[in-house]
């Protein structure tokens, strides 16, 4: 098939990127490149340094499927510039879409997020709870699952709902929660946690590969919302698993971020998807990517440290 991706320089996109390429595709990747491009060379690979709310920069012609990755990520670095949020995360999925339906392209699939639910009492978050996002990152990405769904009576339409990934890349990602708090033990032997009780979903990197392989290789999915996160465990108790590999001390401080919630993605399971990896194998993924000298604690590998560094260049 012919592939485009969004944001396929991106933690998630380098990844999907090089096993699409790997499974035979043929990939076209637009990104801007903020962060850089991990990716290397290859016949099946076109990359395009484009900002994609430069729609005619992207080209859709023969394009079978796309992954929309591309947006302003997590909430402190959404909140930075609130303008370039909504316009990449929510008016740039309007132009992709239309263009995308313009070009006869078989199937879109969104990566959304799960914190669009924002802070839920009920015991398991299903998708058709009612969305109470809290941030411009959360609200923008209900907004633009919203402007996609009023199109997909026009084109094959999967949203999905990833949970936090954990797990490595060659486009690193220090500042989710899993592996910034696996890198404070490796490097500081303490681990800082903010608050602690909240409950939040995770998903192993591998695991959210085969979900997207998932999509558009299983007859048994269907138009629609999916949840994509398979262990709920607070802060603490991630923590108090990093402990167990690296002896440190965990300190507890207060937090102002109260999303909790437990994602359920029974869903996603009812169409023969199965996990198979875990919060444990992201912690052992950095654990020894440090210890192979293959990633150390730089600003590079947080999204808002280099957004800043953006922001002040571009006054």
């Amino acid at each position: 098939m012919k592939i485009l991706i969004t944001g396929g320089c991106g933690y998630v996109g380098t990844n999907l990127s090089n096993l699409l390429i790997k499974k035979g595709h043929h990939v076209t990747v637009v990104d801007i490149m903020w962060f850089g491009n991990y990716l290397k060379s290859n016949k099946n690979l076109n990359i395009i340094k484009a900002d994609i709310r430069d729609i005619d920069k992207i080209p859709m012609e023969n394009i079978d499927v796309i992954f929309h990755l591309a947006n302003i990520a997590n909430d402190p670095t959404g909140d930075l510039d609130s303008k370039l949020t909504w316009e990449v995360n929510a008016l740039a999925s309007k132009f992709l879409i239309e263009k995308a339906i313009e070009n006869n392209v078989g199937q879109f699939i969104y990566a959304s997020s799960g914190s669009v639910y924002g802070i839920k009492d009920e015991p398991e978050v299903t998708e058709n709870l009612p969305l109470m996002p809290i941030s411009d990152y959360n609200k923008s990405k209900m907004i633009s699952e919203r402007v996609l769904s009023s199109y997909s009576d026009q084109i094959t339409l999967q949203i999905i709902r990833p949970a936090t990934v954990c797990g490595v890349s060659p486009r690193m990602r220090l500042d989710l929660s899993v592996s910034m708090l696996t890198m404070q033990a490796l490097t500081k032997n303490k681990i800082t946690v903010f608050g602690g009780q909240q409950t939040r979903p995770n998903i192993h990197m591998n695991d959210m590969l085969r979900v997207y392989l998932h999509f558009i290789e299983s007859a048994k999915t269907k138009d629609g919302i999916y949840n994509a996160g398979f262990e709920n465990i607070s802060i603490l108790d991630i923590a108090k698993r990093i402990n167990k590999n690296i002896d440190s001390e965990i300190i507890i401080s207060e937090s102002n971020d109260p999303r909790s919630y437990r994602q359920n993605s029974d869903k996603l399971i009812s169409t023969g998807f199965k996990p198979k990896y875990g919060v444990e194998d992201g912690i052992n993924d950095v654990i020894n990517l440090f210890k192979k000298g293959m990633i150390k604690d730089q600003d590079e590998f947080y999204n808002m440290k280099v957004m800043q560094k953006l922001k002040q260049f571009n006054k």
